[in-house]
């Protein structure tokens, strides 16, 4: 059996520009990197500005395990179905972060027969976005202590500092440092930390501008730091937003590449979604809708955190009404739900099963409270046994929503065609999409409704530190932002060890944090951190390169 990069290698890919004039797209809008990606500028944008928009598919999926459940495959796969069937589709995805490719996860691009390609480019660098994020954000952190060295016009607290560095790896080292120690000429000595670039406000701001006009207004309002009065000193105050916007003038357009089969693919922007809000860019996915009759995204891990944030955030600021929910279950993933242990995740357990169950039902729940008609798109592994899979099946006709059984990992397109047929027909249903709180509600209650509503929470307990911030961003006119909840994707609550569908536990609120560029207020809770370490035996130690450049261990 080949392994995810042979079958990627193997892959015969058509030259970028016939992939961008199959949806209409020629000329100057395109700006190739290569043979085999390029990137999409505003000419793209305005000459596709007056075509009628398509119909928008949100990928989601059932709590995670550690193992993995499939969703960018089964995002892939419902693409190259959709195309297969004839329909104008593209996929709309987020570029892989360094941090998983050499940690845990591996390749980010797909898997089996449903893949991205140039699959090695896009879990590497790609066309350096990332690294263009990472520029950005840490020339505003070296600003901010320059100002401090340079006199500190503007009072800057060293004790306030609120932007810290960042870096696209996972570094668990970097998370609290100390910096300027030497002597006088190396600054002021303070207290500091790296973020990974995945979880940073530039990240965030780039997945969620319009434009670059856009762009570089949001820049400006990141809140850098407190001066010694406790005003917010933000980076306009500092003149950032200028050199900062200059380092993301190519990163704001999106990557155009291409699927196993040759369908168009946006890959744009990284954010994590347990700890941030987890969505690919506005301009992808408003640029998918302008070219495609159905666009195909998704957002991280399950349904209470990447597509709780696509909706309530990424939706309202950007103004996007999905059509459809996609969630992708697994039967190995509800038995782990159920309480199987994981070492007999691949053995028949149809009382697991049935005790996991609990847990698809609330995230079925979650997407319709948002009054999108959802499907279930049910992964299937070799593991499975058929009388698990009729279980599930069964499931999800009592649960009354669209549900199909999924092969395209091993199969490709064809694999996918009962799935792409399932979407079609919820995308003619009436989607009745609401958000799932008003804005002109306090923070706090905001909170709970997430908490209550989505997680199943009976208690939010918000820390007095915690409380004293919300309490300042209210006071500063940023109370009527939407809130960006960080906790573990492995459970509902705040406590991975939680699993199933737990009810009545107590979420608590550790620290909050304001992302004014961006629009949305961060809530840390559990053991959640902004800068993941590597595991004991890290995915870096099996990649490798030979001689004649060939790439081995992306999966």
């Amino acid at each position: 059996m080949l392994s995810d990069i042979e079958i990627a290698q193997n892959a015969k890919m058509l030259p970028i520009s016939e992939i961008a004039a199959g949806l209409g797209i020629n000329g100057e809008a395109l700006e190739s990197y290569g043979k085999y990606k390029a990137k999409l500028n505003d000419r793209a944008f305005r000459e596709t500005k007056d075509n009628p928009g398509g119909k928008l598919i949100l990928v989601t999926a059932v709590s995670p395990t550690p193992f993995g459940e499939g969703k960018t495959t089964t995002t892939v796969g419902l693409g190259q179905a959709l195309h297969k069937l004839g329909k104008k589709s593209v996929v709309a995805l987020r570029e892989p972060s360094l941090g998983p490719v050499f940690g845990i996860k591996g390749g980010a691009a797909g898997g089996g027969y449903a893949q991205i390609v140039p699959m090695e480019d896009i879990n590497l660098h790609f066309t350096g976005d990332i690294h263009a994020v990472t520029a950005a954000n840490n020339l505003l952190a070296a600003l901010v202590d320059n100002h401090i060295h340079q006199g500190n016009i503007l009072g800057i607290d060293p004790r306030s500092v609120l932007i810290k560095r960042c870096a696209d790896m996972n570094d668990r080292v970097l998370r609290k440092t100390v910096i300027g120690l030497g002597g006088k000429a190396d600054g002021v000595v303070r207290e500091d930390g790296f973020t990974i670039t995945a979880a940073s406000e530039v990240m965030a701001i780039l997945c969620l501008a319009d434009d670059l006009t856009d762009l570089k207004e949001r820049l400006g309002k990141i809140m850098a730091a407190y001066n010694y009065g406790g005003e917010p000193v933000f980076a306009s105050d500092l003149g950032a937003q200028g050199a900062m916007a200059a380092l993301l003038k190519d990163a704001v357009n999106p990557n155009l590449v291409q699927s196993l089969e040759n369908t168009p693919a946006l890959i744009h922007g990284g954010p994590f979604a347990n700890i941030a809000h987890g969505c690919n860019s506005v301009r992808a996915t408003k640029l998918a809708l302008k070219i495609a009759d159905y666009a195909v995204t998704e957002a991280g891990f399950g349904s209470d955190l990447g597509a709780e944030k696509f909706m309530d955030i990424k939706c309202r600021s950007a103004g996007l009404k999905p059509d459809c929910a996609v969630i992708v279950a697994t039967v190995r993933a509800l038995k782990y739900n159920g309480g199987e242990k994981k070492d007999n995740l691949m053995n028949g357990n149809p009382d697991a099963l049935k005790r996991g169950l609990c847990n698809l039902a609330a995230h079925i729940a979650n997407m319709r409270a948002f009054g999108v008609p959802v499907v279930v798109a049910v992964n299937r592994f070799g593991s499975d046994s058929d009388a698990e899979l009729e279980i599930l099946t069964q499931h999800c006709r009592e649960q009354g929503c669209g549900f199909a059984v999924s092969e395209v990992f091993s199969k490709g397109a064809e694999g996918g065609q009962e799935l792409a047929r399932a979407v079609i027909s919820a995308c003619e249903q009436p989607s009745n999409f609401k958000y799932l709180y008003p804005l002109d509600i306090s923070v706090t209650e905001k909170i709970n409704i997430v908490a209550k509503q989505v997680y199943g929470a009976g208690n939010v307990a918000i820390i007095p530190a915690a409380a004293k911030s919300i309490k300042k961003f209210e006071e500063t006119g940023f109370g009527n932002l939407p809130v960006c909840i960080a906790k573990t994707q492995y459970s509902l609550s705040d406590n991975p060890l939680l699993l199933g569908r737990p009810r009545g536990f107590e979420i608590t609120v550790r620290e909050a944090r304001l992302a004014a560029g961006a629009g949305f207020i961060v809530l840390m809770t559990g053991d959640i951190m902004t800068m993941p370490g590597l595991p004991k035996a890290p995915s870096a130690l099996s990649i490798g390169i030979n001689g004649e450049g060939k790439i081995s261990g992306l999966f």
